[in-house]
């Protein structure tokens, strides 16, 4: 499967890179993971205050970025925002299942958005470019979305993620048995050497992950 950046895409924002993880898990309910997220949810619900969370590092180079595309971040929200707004107002994080939780807790984490997919719903190589007008794309639980000028994740049926929701296509369920994690940057790949490493040992540690392969796109 390879994986490329549009041009435009890189013009816009050179630091735009993402972190890649491929693997095989085991979806199943871990207790130590919600014991884990309730940590941390304690941990920001009692320190961060919802007006600040738009000015944290890596959050603020995000928003300046879609700035840089054309879209307005406080309408259309980067789901690493979303999260941290969540906590912000004294809200614990949705429980979906492992997999998924792991993916908020990474998220969460490394202050990126982070795109956890069912491998094995998509369909030949990806793009990933600004989104268009005349996209169709249907965020989970969410309907359809606009997602002109913001990054989105594209394989030979259409878009199927972007750096503010994924899809219902390519969600997990009970039985995804192949996983693909995308960490997106807009500051750089040197962290994200970092941030892969990080999402190795969580998959590991939680989803029973095997056969893993990471990489700096």
């Amino acid at each position: 499967m390879n994986i490329e950046i549009s041009d435009k895409l890189k013009q816009l924002t050179p630091d735009f890179h993402i972190g890649v993880i491929e693997c095989k898990v085991e979806v199943a309910k871990n207790k130590d993971l919600d014991l884990k997220l309730r940590e941390i949810e304690r941990e920001l619900q009692e320190s961060i205050n919802i007006r600040r969370v738009i000015m944290l590092d890596t959050i603020k180079e995000a928003r300046d970025a879609y700035k840089t595309y054309g879209k307005d971040p406080s309408r259309y929200r980067l789901a690493v925002e979303s999260l941290y707004r969540r906590l912000a107002k004294g809200n614990a994080l949705y429980r979906i299942n492992n997999v998924v939780d792991v993916g908020n807790l990474l998220s969460i984490k490394t202050r990126k958005s982070v795109a956890v997919l069912d491998k094995d719903k998509i369909r030949g190589d990806i793009n990933v470019r600004l989104g268009k007008q005349d996209d169709k794309f249907f965020g989970i639980g969410r309907g359809k979305l606009d997602v002109e000028n913001i990054p989105i994740y594209e394989d030979e049926l259409g878009p199927f993620g972007s750096t503010t929701s994924d899809t219902e296509r390519t969600m997990i369920t009970k039985d995804t048995k192949n996983l693909l994690v995308f960490i997106i940057s807009f500051t750089g790949r040197d962290e994200l050497l970092y941030n892969v490493e990080f999402a190795k040992d969580l998959y590991l540690r939680y989803a029973n992950a095997t056969k893993m392969d990471v990489r700096i796109v």
